[in-house]
């Protein structure tokens, strides 16, 4: 399964001592790279001010660097605290439209617990591009970087702690 190769090869990553922002680019490469259905990968940071944040991504640029919670797809997927699978985005109304080619999207949050870091969106040119399997495969990654967020932040602390 490409979800198990991707989290693998992102270990590696971090364990060559890779950092948060280096291991989340390699995300989207990877992720982007494991399904032609994907035409844009990306990773929206969520920040304190219930604002998510464009991170790296793959695909056309798009207006869309800052969604508020609530608002479009990705904004609700945080409001309502799931994953998001939308087989037809024009029947959504609310929808943020980054590209008038895109007909489908994915959005799943990285998250322990109740505690949201981030989010996977992905948007497709085809209607219902993702089956219960790729979705399952997104997820497998989501969690995996869920953990990268608290592993990495707990290493910043400790080293900011020897610091002192």
């Amino acid at each position: 399964m490409w979800g198990a190769k991707i989290c693998q090869n992102l270990s590696e990553l971090q364990n060559q001592g890779a950092s948060l922002e280096e291991i989340l680019s390699k995300a989207v490469d990877y992720l982007h790279k494991s399904n032609p259905r994907f035409h844009w990968t990306g990773i929206y940071e969520l920040f304190p001010d219930n604002v998510l944040r464009l991170g790296p991504f793959i695909g056309a640029p798009t207006d869309h660097v800052f969604i508020a919670v609530g608002k479009g797809v990705c904004g609700t997927a945080v409001a309502e605290k799931r994953n998001i699978n939308v087989p037809d985005v024009s029947k959504v109304s609310n929808y943020l439209a980054c590209s008038t080619s895109t007909k489908s999207e994915l959005v799943v949050l990285i998250r322990r617990g109740e505690h949201i870091f981030a989010q996977i969106d992905i948007d497709s040119h085809e209607y219902d591009a993702f089956d219960p399997n790729t979705v399952k495969q997104v997820e497998q990654l989501a969690d995996w970087l869920a953990g990268a967020y608290l592993r990495l932040s707990q290493s910043l602390r400790a080293a900011s702690n020897l610091n002192q």
